[in-house]
């Protein structure tokens, strides 16, 4: 990274981003100390982990914790801990670069294998969007009972409202996320009360690595996919790569470890929603003998005489909240993915409606929409590789990075958790085939 790269990203910088208070924090001219010293620089974490906490990961936690207790709750651990990295690393690579994940693609690989990325990146970003489409429709049927074709049409008009907001800057944005993260955490801290949990198992199942069966790695598979977000890798660096410009290196190392610090706060925060999805299904569903619940809206009608009512309306709440703002999140991830890879857009309210027609035709067709769910996370854990291979790639070289590239640690670690993705992945495909 040079000096001349960074004042000519500097020019561009400073007219898409007005936080003139956090230029002043990497500048050293900011009377902020402590908190208020970090706050200009948080938002795009919290964005991202709208993702780990969509309604996949409603399904995949209901699921695993309903049939195996706290037997997958490690898989959700490590899933959140691989997503902190993860993460750090797509927001550095947009601080670093200026330029984020899908543009690097198309800067450097040959433009088949451009073309190749584009297009399953697509193909995830739309399995993510089927996900997220559902569980906003989910939530407003199971709040309001109307027809769930209704509630999609629904939930696509609030979709748009919301991503109009894009016009007025990214702040705007940032809140609304911001707040229906708040509005899904606040809701897993009652459910958590109410459904008193056996501590002990909860240690276990965090620390203790287990599997029982092909469909325990099956879930094992979604929960990894629903927790660690293809989409939201493209998305994170194009948050970052113009947001606050750094005027040299030094600056630049200084905006990391603020960002570093909105990871592991967003992240963390997500982590937390995760594993109380799953401690809820497996104390209420689990400990009762009621394995069988595998879908959202059983789970949804079974609170109620388990927990009480208003166990269930939070439940709800939180699901619409999830399905409103991943989805937005979704559709924002797709115009990163196609302006980079292809350097084209269309507008954002025809991708808004195309990518719903997935997701309404699982609805007309009366698929049951939890277990669609499940396998739409199945594939995005598939879709994984194709967006962590070229970030451990690129973050691990000093021609590209400067000095933000990865320590040599950092490469390794990256790399093996590639590997263990890559080969959580074969073995679930030999073990489906062999019928095991």
């Amino acid at each position: 990274m040079t000096d001349q790269h960074l004042d000519t990203r500097v020019q561009k910088g400073r007219q898409s981003s007005a936080d003139t208070s956090a230029a002043a924090v990497l500048e050293g001219r900011s009377p902020r100390r402590g908190i208020s010293r970090i706050l200009p620089f948080l938002g795009p974490a919290f964005v991202a982990s709208v993702a780990y906490i969509d309604p996949g990961n409603f399904a995949t936690n209901i699921a695993g914790g309903a049939q195996f207790g706290y037997l997958l709750l490690w898989v959700v651990v490590a899933s959140n801990l691989t997503a902190m990295l993860v993460q750090a690393l797509s927001a550095k690579l947009g601080i670093a670069t200026g330029r984020n994940l899908a543009e690097l693609c198309r800067d450097r690989f040959p433009r088949p294998v451009v073309w190749g990325m584009w297009g399953i990146s697509e193909l995830v970003a739309m399995a993510t969007d089927l996900a997220e489409f559902l569980g906003a429709a989910l939530g407003f049927y199971l709040l309001f009972h109307i027809p769930l074709f209704v509630a999609a049409l629904l939930a696509g008009v609030v979709t748009l409202l919301i991503l109009a907001l894009e016009r007025r800057g990214f702040r705007p944005v940032e809140a609304v996320i911001t707040a229906f993260v708040g509005v899904i955490a606040v809701s897993y801290v009652i459910e958590t009360i109410l459904d008193r949990p056996n501590w002990t198992e909860v240690a276990v199942g965090a620390l203790v690595p287990r599997f029982a069966g092909t469909e325990s790695v099956l879930l094992a598979t979604g929960i990894l996919g629903a927790t660690v977000m293809p989409h939201v890798i493209f998305l994170h660096s194009a948050l970052t790569q113009h947001r606050i410009v750094p005027r040299n290196e030094a600056q630049a190392k200084l905006l990391y470890r603020f960002e570093v610090t909105d990871v592991l706060l967003a992240m963390g925060l997500a982590g937390v929603v995760n594993a109380a999805m799953l401690i809820m299904a497996a104390s209420t569903f689990h400990a009762r003998g009621l394995t069988s619940i595998a879908s959202i809206d059983e789970a949804h009608r079974t609170l109620a005489p388990l927990l009480g009512r208003a166990s269930s309306t939070i439940f709800a709440i939180s699901l619409l909240a999830s399905g409103l703002s991943s989805s937005t999140v979704g559709t924002m991830a797709g115009q990163v993915i196609m302006q980079g890879f292809l350097h084209r857009q269309i507008p954002i309210w025809i991708r808004r409606l195309v990518t719903m027609i997935p997701a309404l035709v699982v609805i007309a067709l009366g698929l049951d929409p939890t277990r669609t769910l499940v396998i739409s996370q199945v594939v995005l854990s598939f879709g994984l590789p194709f967006a962590l291979v070229p970030l451990v790639i690129f973050t691990s070289r000093r021609d590209v990075m400067g000095g933000l590239a990865n320590h040599r640690l950092t490469s390794v670690l990256a790399s093996a958790v590639t590997a263990v993705i890559i080969a959580l992945n074969l073995f679930l495909i030999s073990r489906m085939l062999s019928g095991g």
